[in-house]
């Protein structure tokens, strides 16, 4: 037996006693439910909750696996860029790594940690990485996968990534500039976008990993 029942024929009273509770209602949920705070910062733009991140599987430059899982524990920026990109990746990891000396001269450096994942794998071997990242800092994590895993990865942070071969065999790579933030539970708290600046950075994740 059908139970609904039409509005129409409820008692006007009714309606409107329904209708004003309901807004009342609203209105000490919006009263009594705590905002979110976030910190001020310089250069990080924080999203007002934080976003699930799917399980992945990497391989990092030393062979390791890397899984979400390694994204947890601590303060995480995770730069997707490839080793042969002529400009924007060096400069980007350079200002990371000048960023990464002031957090360990601060003494925090243990609270968070600067990755790399490279979205050329068929070119950025372990090898390539390896030697690549450890140019900038050897503290910096370099990993890579097959597009089956970036791909996902990448949409769900937000970022996207593309790779073509002109007619003379050049391979072109495009990627978002930008670099995610992952918060001590493995979820994207929000991102740094360029211009990346090396003290704003230090600053600002100075601030996330303590708390002030």
């Amino acid at each position: 037996m059908n139970t609904s029942r039409n509005t129409s024929s409820l008692p006007i009273w009714l309606i409107v006693a329904a209708a004003i509770a309901a807004a009342l209602g609203l209105w000490l949920g919006q009263r009594f439910v705590a905002p979110t705070v976030l910190p001020k910062l310089e250069n990080a733009a924080l999203y007002a909750s934080p976003r699930a991140i799917p399980d992945f599987h990497l391989t990092r430059a030393n062979g390791q696996p890397l899984t979400l899982a390694d994204w947890r524990g601590h303060w995480t920026v995770v730069y997707f860029g490839y080793t042969s990109c002529p400009d924007v990746c060096p400069t980007t990891l350079a200002t990371f790594a000048q960023a990464w000396k002031d957090l360990a001269a601060r003494g925090i450096a243990d609270k968070v940690r600067f990755d790399f994942i490279s979205v050329d794998p068929q070119r950025d071997t372990p090898q390539v990485l390896h030697k690549y990242v450890g140019y900038f800092d050897p503290d910096f994590v370099a990993a890579t996968g097959l597009d089956d895993e970036l791909t996902p990865l990448t949409r769900a942070l937000g970022l996207v990534y593309s790779r073509s071969t002109d007619a003379n065999g050049k391979v072109e790579v495009d990627h978002s500039a930008a670099a995610v933030i992952v918060d001590p539970h493995g979820r994207e708290a929000g991102i740094f976008r360029p211009p990346f600046v090396a003290k704003a950075i230090a600053d600002d994740l100075a601030t996330l990993a303590t708390g002030h």
